[in-house]
């Protein structure tokens, strides 16, 4: 198996996880609170990291002196990118939260591919577009309204490309799970602080009424999945990556349905055809003639 494919088949684990996050995030929010749900979820997911870090002995990774300086910028801009995430969807929808964090593709294609030294052929280009596409055709609904929602998760799409690229370079020095756990470390005492300094105290019934969407948060989205996407990070071309991101709306649509009722339109529906095709022409193998 190439390393590609084994990208690819990362990025899959990953969306089939991360196609939940919106889903459970709204419900969490709506019990106690955006950065409450964010520290919360964080602290699940440092008992998952110390968990996996015990077992495989990754510790010793945080011996090395010239990983801190990424892990520290990696933990700053995850951090960061997701403060902007969870404040936004206190004030916009699960489909325009869907359609505008999906433009960190464009960012990513601005920073590495026009600006930086990243390239994709002309095979992928196509690939990558028909997904951008079909990702909207999928989520954007009839009154595109712009809010202070929209802002904070333009913000945090325009931060991610940044992420990633710390991240693929701190993956150098560290695993995946070692990256992961420190920036958990890092960022739960400060998002505490800011819970609760700017969030209503929120009661106990309010906790255990959430507790159970914190805690797959933690452990799925902030922990296994995140892991996935280290993975397919350290495989493939951060444009790439992005752009497959395009399959996560389409499993949005189809959990939503399961598990809230929401019976998908024709117009998200058709969208799923662009989705597949890019998909096809993105992870196809494109020859190189010497």
């Amino acid at each position: 198996m190439t390393t590609q494919r084994e990208g690819e088949l990362y990025m899959l684990g990953l969306a089939l996880l991360e196609a939940w996050f919106p889903i459970l995030s709204i419900v969490a929010i709506g019990h106690i609170g955006a950065l409450h749900t964010y520290a919360f979820s964080l602290l699940a997911s440092i008992l998952f990291f110390v968990i996996v870090m015990i077992r495989k002995n990754l510790f010793v990774e945080l011996r090395n002196p010239h990983a801190y300086k990424d892990l520290l910028l990696t933990s700053f801009w995850i951090t960061t990118l997701f403060v902007f995430v969870f404040l936004g969807m206190q004030y916009t929808s699960a489909g325009n939260m869907s359609v505008i964090i999906f433009m960190q593709v464009l960012f990513s294609y601005l920073y590495f591919n026009v600006f930086g030294d990243e390239k994709l052929d002309k095979v992928h280009t196509l690939g990558a577009i028909m997904m951008v596409i079909g990702a909207v055709i999928i989520m954007i609904p009839k009154e595109l309204v712009l809010n202070r929602g929209d802002i904070l998760i333009m913000i945090a799409a325009a931060i991610a490309p940044i992420a990633n690229f710390y991240s693929k370079r701190t993956r150098k020095h560290c695993s995946s799970e070692t990256i992961l756990g420190f920036r958990t470390v890092v960022a739960l005492p400060v998002i505490g602080l800011f819970a609760w300094v700017f969030e209503p105290a929120v009661s106990y019934h309010d906790i255990t009424q959430a507790l159970p969407y914190v805690t797959l948060i933690g452990f799925l989205i902030f922990g296994l999945s995140k892991i996935f996407w280290m993975e397919a990070l350290h495989r493939i071309d951060i444009t790439k990556l992005s752009a497959m991101l395009a399959i996560i709306p389409m499993i949005t649509i189809f959990f939503a349905y399961l598990y809230l009722g929401e019976v998908p339109t024709f117009r998200q529906l058709s969208g799923v055809v662009p989705v597949l095709l890019g998909g096809y022409l993105l992870t196809k193998p494109v020859k190189t003639h010497k």
